[in-house]
């Protein structure tokens, strides 16, 4: 990779005041992943990544939360002539022929308007690419976008765009929470969780042998975004349940008390690191009601810990963000779900119920499901 291409890290919103803690996930990540790269810079609102295989790094950086855009760009003065001449040549050399495109520019122009930039750089493709018939399309409805960033000092085209997971930075809370994982929306929880900068303690509850196998593939899709090489996983084998409504809800009840359990035992060790002293409930009024929130919220309470809940309004961004990790094809249960009768049974049994537990640590890599399986010895 030339020096002037770079990987560029656009953060989100909610991370434009954690600027540095983001650089050091950017390092933590490319460690974990054994991938070289070399200075990483700050220019103005941009974080600046040279490596010398720019396609693994920006990968690998696309499993960080707290990014609006990662990006591979070539790094050039923030001139207009000579934006706009390095945005007609390197959008030629990426148009196909048909193909409609769409120029965005982003940042601080320096003597010159952020639209006449665009406006510029659409026309000169327009006259570069004629015999290939390629065309302006809208933001909404293009084959290729060519993005622009323009900062004080330089600017970047960008080679190659990839959407960032948004949210805040990972573990930027400074705070472990624990959450149970026992089903498609408990997963999804746990992902948000984790993209409200949490650092995240699972607890796996599962009731059958097929059940434990469906749960292990959907959070392998959530671990390598956990920041970490290596992760424990505490497994509970509960009793069976059952499919209708009071079992659902008999099931989240059991699964809360385990939650506290977990983090009582975390605050007998003594140590402050090991303290983990919120529960993650995987529970949304907008499906399940009010009154279920604020029960499972005073049981919480009752034991001098906090109750969190992530999903308590529910909305695109999370559901795209499951569609990014491939988890899309659990959404049908997910929906199944809205078409429940919001909780009122206060007198539902809440007695402890026992379960099986083993505590198992894992080595993150490409086979993480056979990995986890194999020490539970379930097989598969």
């Amino acid at each position: 990779m030339t020096e002037d291409t770079l990987v560029v890290v656009y953060p989100s919103l909610f991370a434009e005041n954690k600027i540095n803690q983001l650089i050091e996930n950017i390092k933590r990540i490319l460690k974990i992943k054994n991938l070289k790269f070399g200075k990483i810079t700050k220019d103005d609102f941009l974080i600046c990544v040279q490596a010398d295989d720019p396609v693994f790094v920006s990968s690998a950086i696309a499993l960080l939360f707290g990014i609006k855009q990662i990006v591979i760009a070539k790094k050039i003065k923030n001139d207009f002539k000579t934006i706009v001449s390095q945005v007609g040549e390197i959008g030629s050399n990426l148009l196909l022929k048909g193909e409609k495109f769409y120029v965005k520019a982003d940042g601080n122009a320096k003597g010159f308007v952020i639209k006449d930039l665009e406006l510029a750089a659409t026309s000169t493709l327009i006259q570069k690419n004629q015999k290939i018939s390629a065309k302006p399309g809208t933001e909404a409805k293009h084959d290729k976008l060519l993005q622009i960033y323009v900062t004080k000092s330089n600017a970047y085209v960008c080679i190659f765009v990839d959407e960032g997971l948004g949210g805040t930075v990972n573990n930027s809370q400074m705070r472990k929470t624990v959450c149970s994982v026992y089903d498609e929306f408990s997963a999804l929880n746990c992902l948000e969780t984790i993209k409200q900068g949490f650092e995240v303690k699972l607890l796996i509850c599962y009731e059958t042998r097929e059940n434990v196998i469906h749960l292990v593939k959907i959070i392998d899709k959530i671990l390598p975004r956990m920041l970490r090489p290596e992760v424990e996983i505490e497994f509970h084998k509960i009793q069976e349940y059952g499919k209708n409504q009071e079992g659902y809800y008999q099931k989240i009840f059991h699964i809360t008390n385990l939650q506290i359990k977990f983090c009582r035992n975390t605050l007998t060790k003594g140590e402050s690191k090991h303290y983990v002293s919120t529960i993650s409930l995987a529970v949304s009024p907008l499906i399940f009601g009010n009154e279920l929130r604020r029960i499972l919220q005073k049981q919480c309470y009752g034991q001098v810990l906090d109750a969190h809940f992530p999903l308590s309004g529910i909305d695109s961004e999370i559901m795209k963000n499951a569609k990014e990790i491939g988890m899309e094809k659990y959404f049908s249960k997910i929906e199944k779900l809205s078409k429940m009768k919001p909780f009122t049974n206060e007198k539902i049994d809440n007695r402890r119920s026992s379960s099986k537990k083993k505590i198992i640590k894992v080595k993150l890599g490409p086979n993480n499901v056979h990995a986890i399986l194999d020490s539970l010895e379930i097989e598969h």
